[in-house]
């Protein structure tokens, strides 16, 4: 079962936020996937169509891959929390106040669906019994 994987690092939002955006594509079809996090209202959701779209071009270059682009589904996304950075702000009498300016790094995995055709098939139904 190829796959493909995308990484993009040092985003700057937290990974709380991301992850919220992640879990609505987690276990989706790639096309509703991109058609949710088209309009999605979070400014992260552009970051995570982009990562999307990279790791489903990355898929089709392995080895392997049947061709089918409507097979593919999210088979994992997550976002790990990267280095912070600490800002001062100026605060009354003197005093400041600690800013933490947090990065995530976001991480996409596609994987190709089985075979439709044993999915598929339905089973049969109970044959009523004569009696």
């Amino acid at each position: 079962m190829p796959g493909g994987r995308a990484t993009k690092r040092y985003v700057r939002t937290s990974a709380q936020k991301a992850g919220l955006v992640m879990d609505l594509i987690r276990g989706c079809d790639v096309t509703r996937a991109l058609a949710t996090l088209r309009f999605s209202r979070k400014g992260i959701a552009r970051d995570i169509e982009q990562l999307l779209q990279s790791a489903v071009a990355n898929a089709q270059q392995v080895e392997g891959f049947g061709g089918d682009v409507d097979r593919l589904y999210v088979a994992g996304c997550y976002a790990d929390q990267g280095p912070s950075m600490k800002r001062i702000r100026p605060a009354p009498m003197g005093r400041a106040f600690r800013v933490v300016k947090r990065t995530a790094h976001l991480t996409v995995e596609v994987a190709e669906r089985p075979g439709r055709a044993a999915a598929g098939r339905r089973r049969a139904a109970p044959k009523a019994e004569a009696g």
